[in-house]
């Protein structure tokens, strides 16, 4: 339990949600000790502009920008509510910027990472890699894609991470997207950011969790 509670900076992510409707709150607090965050941050860059694709209320990336003031974040999503719903914690933090970004768009570069945390599963497979595309192409030299997704083993993580999102999406309307997942196996994946130029290193992060993380680092090399 240790690594999922709140660091400093989690804890500081968390409070800026306080004044929020207890429906943001609640969300933004399972999402903290659902996900392996302390894991994730570790692998951005101290500092640099962090572009996170698909940043939903904005707990990621807010947590980002207070683990390194050093770091420019920004994070962008489709959904218009959840960016308004975070615009008060975002205005509480110097270094971070949340948008909307029209159909999907990712901003243009070159930026240090690009992260994408959970949301790929709410698109079809070729959107998926038409999204892994854009973006690899927006890391600048020597820069990083952080893709956490889940796995597609052990069948009993799969079936339990099926139902939460069925909860969210179709019956507590939380998440914005396809009622139809489409969860890729992570080597699929992996064979789609070495085809964008990328170098990666696949990891599995749900040692002790219900949940099949799993994370994709790929590296583009320096000029």
């Amino acid at each position: 339990m240790t690594g999922r509670r709140p660091d400093t900076a989690g804890r500081q992510a968390l409070a800026l949600y306080r004044e929020a409707p207890w429906q943001e709150r609640a969300h933004v607090h399972v999402r903290w000790w659902s996900a392996p965050f302390r894991r994730l941050v570790r692998l951005l860059p101290d500092a640099g502009p962090v572009l996170e694709v698909g940043c939903g209320h904005g707990l990621f990336s807010a947590y980002a920008a207070l683990s390194s003031p050093e770091r420019r974040v920004v994070g962008v999503d489709i959904d218009a509510d959840k960016i308004a719903a975070a615009a008060g914690a975002a205005a509480q933090v110097p270094n971070l910027e949340l948008t909307v970004a029209p159909d999907g768009a990712v901003p243009t570069g070159p930026w240090a990472a690009v992260v994408v945390v959970d949301v790929l599963y709410l698109l079809p497979a070729d959107a998926q890699r038409a999204l892994l595309t854009a973006a690899a192409a927006q890391v600048a030299p020597g820069g990083r894609l952080v893709v956490k997704e889940m796995g597609a083993t052990p069948a009993w993580k799969v079936r339990w991470n099926r139902w939460q999102e069925t909860l969210s999406v179709r019956v507590l309307r939380i998440t914005e997207g396809s009622t139809t997942f489409t969860f890729v196996d992570p080597d699929v994946m992996a064979g789609w950011l070495r085809d964008a130029g990328l170098s990666v290193t696949a990891t599995r992060l749900d040692a002790g969790r219900v949940h099949p993380h799993h994370v994709l680092v790929g590296e583009r090399p320096p000029a």
